[in-house]
Order: C-alpha cells, then structure tokens, then sequence
C-alpha cells in the first residue's frame, strides 16, 4: 500500500522525530514498568491496573508506528525555493474575506502540522485546498463545515 506524501518543514520533521525518540527511550520504560507492577498485583484476569497498562502500551506503540511511517513518507517543504507567485505548501498568504473585508493570514502547512491557533492550516483545509496554486489576486469561494460558503481574494503570497 502506497502511503501519501506527508509535507513537513523542517522543523515540523525535528519535532517528529524528536517525540519518536522520547516514545521509543522514555514512554516505553515507563510503560514496561507499569506493567511489571500491575503484574505483581497478583490475578491478571481481574487487575485494572494491569489491563490499564496493556492498554496505554498499545497506544504507543500505535504512535510509534504512525510517527515512523510520517517520517518515512516525508516530504520537506524546502522554503528558499518556494514560488510567492503561487500558493504552495509552506508559503504564508494573507486572504481578505470579499463580504467583511476581515484579513486573514495563514501559513499552509502539511497535516501533520496544522494548528490552526498558531495559523498553519492544513493544505487538506477546505481553505487549503481552494487557495492551493492560486496566485495573488485571485478569489476563492470555501465551502465551510457549517455548509456556508465564504469568498476569500489572495492579497500576498510571501515565504515565511
């Protein structure tokens, strides 16, 4: 099965690997030893603690793989050789909703690292999507979850 690209910067990817590695020297120690008292409990049929532990263990092991497979399939977004003439993954666009005039500025950023709080938006985004290889002056419409549909124009294109 082919995996999809995932687009990092290159701090994205030193932030991936950085918690691979605390999973993998750290969390599962920890983990192990968790399971090692909860064993000591006694009846493992009936011991909480142990079933707990088990638990906690499968899902880091599931980050684990997760994380090894972004990695793998990494695409790091090089952002001296980004275009400011078209929206791409990595560059920062500033977007002028038509009816409010309100400004918005985002930096497209892949999956992996979409926080919208901090204003990465995801390239998947129905914003991302729409604004993706769209150059300066352009208007967007974006269907919203909500089903309302918004009208963006691209005002600046621009490396962060």
């Amino acid at each position: 099965m082919d995996e999809k690209e995932i687009f990092l910067t290159a701090e994205g990817l030193k932030k991936l690997e950085l918690e691979l590695e605390e999973l993998k020297t750290v969390k599962r120690k920890e983990i192990a030893e968790k399971i090692k008292i909860a064993r000591d409990f006694g009846d493992l049929s009936e011991n909480s603690e142990y079933d707990e532990a088990k638990n906690e263990q499968a899902q880091i092991e599931e980050k684990i793989v997760k994380l090894d497979n972004m990695i793998a399939n990494a695409k790091i977004i090089d952002e001296v050789e980004l275009d400011t003439k078209t929206v791409n993954v990595g560059a920062t666009v500033t977007l002028v909703q038509v009816e409010s005039k309100k400004k918005l500025e985002y930096t497209i950023v892949g999956s992996a690292e979409s926080n919208p709080l901090e204003g990465k938006i995801s390239n998947e985004s129905p914003v991302g999507k729409a604004i993706l290889g769209k150059k300066k002056g352009n208007k967007v419409q974006v269907q919203l979850p909500n089903g309302n549909v918004v009208e963006y124009k691209i005002q600046n294109i621009k490396r962060n």
